[in-house]
């Protein structure tokens, strides 16, 4: 019995330390929402919380990130934040100009867009700011830019963390036509109560999903003022769509049990039977 439990703990611990920490799946998702225009698909690559240099997380898994993304064909590529380190048990900090480095790798039609993270302010914004534009990469920090997308206007709106960055949704939209969908783009799903039915989506990271799952109980951490409720996945609140990615890295432990590292492939098409979203 004892060489039983100690081959079990074993195992678990290199589930939870070794092996889930070093895959990377494809999560797929397909998503009616209101306001997008009529005919039109749109195909998104969602990435977030990328924390290179964290356990089984280094500039070699960032290129793996980078090729699996450019495997999906985007029109658009979102970084939903927190491209570093801070702290990580067992992990090695990279400097934001090396990770830049490889994200300028990533080829989407119509452009690639990034809000910055906790961990990035708590390093340096201006820095991680910085190294991302030399690499051509769009950062809207509370403020949005136009990009076009199969021939179709679409306002995408970067509101900045909702912890460290003094978000404001208001100055992200400002400047949005009438009619125009809009997609908003930032760390910490904690601000989308705040987001009005203007926008079509939302997409944000920060929770890893809990990044631990106990079987019959659920997420175990999750660095939210809601809980579990916008712990992953797609969310439709009040007609208001969100989608939430458990993200690559890890942080502060290097672990993950029933929450693999992730990048997402959207599909948006127009949601026939939602109502359209104000002007």
């Amino acid at each position: 019995m004892l060489l039983l439990l100690l081959a079990t703990a074993a195992l678990l611990a290199a589930w939870v330390f070794w092996w889930e920490p070093g895959r990377l799946v494809l999560r797929r998702a397909d998503l009616g929402v209101p306001g997008w225009p009529e005919g039109e698909e749109t195909r998104i690559a969602l990435i977030a919380d990328l924390h290179v240099g964290s356990p089984r997380n280094g500039r070699d898994n960032l290129r793996r990130v980078v090729r699996r993304v450019n495997e999906t064909l985007p029109d658009l590529v979102l970084i939903a934040g927190d491209l570093t380190i801070d702290n990580v048990m067992g992990g090695r900090f990279v400097p934001p100009e090396e990770i830049a480095e490889d994200l300028a790798a990533l080829d989407a039609r119509h452009g690639v867009f990034a809000v910055l993270g906790n961990h990035d302010r708590w390093l340096s914004a201006e820095r991680v700011e910085a190294a991302l534009h030399g690499a051509g990469i769009n950062v809207l920090d509370n403020r949005g830019q136009r990009a076009r997308v199969r021939g179709q206007d679409v306002w995408i709106a970067g509101v900045a963390d909702f912890w460290t960055g003094h978000p404001s949704v208001e100055d992200a939209l400002d400047g949005v036509r009438p009619g125009e969908p809009v997609i908003v783009v930032t760390h910490n799903p904690d601000i989308f109560p705040e987001v009005p039915a203007r926008a079509s989506l939302t997409v944000a990271g920060h929770t890893h999903g809990g990044q631990v799952i106990i079987p019959f109980v659920g997420p175990r951490i999750t660095p939210s003022r809601f809980g579990d409720r916008y712990a992953a996945g797609h969310v439709v609140e009040d007609g208001r769509h969100l989608f939430v990615t458990t993200g690559v890295g890890t942080s502060r432990l290097g672990v993950r049990f029933l929450v693999p590292p992730e990048i997402v492939a959207l599909r948006l098409t127009r949601c026939e039977s939602c109502e359209s979203p104000p002007e």
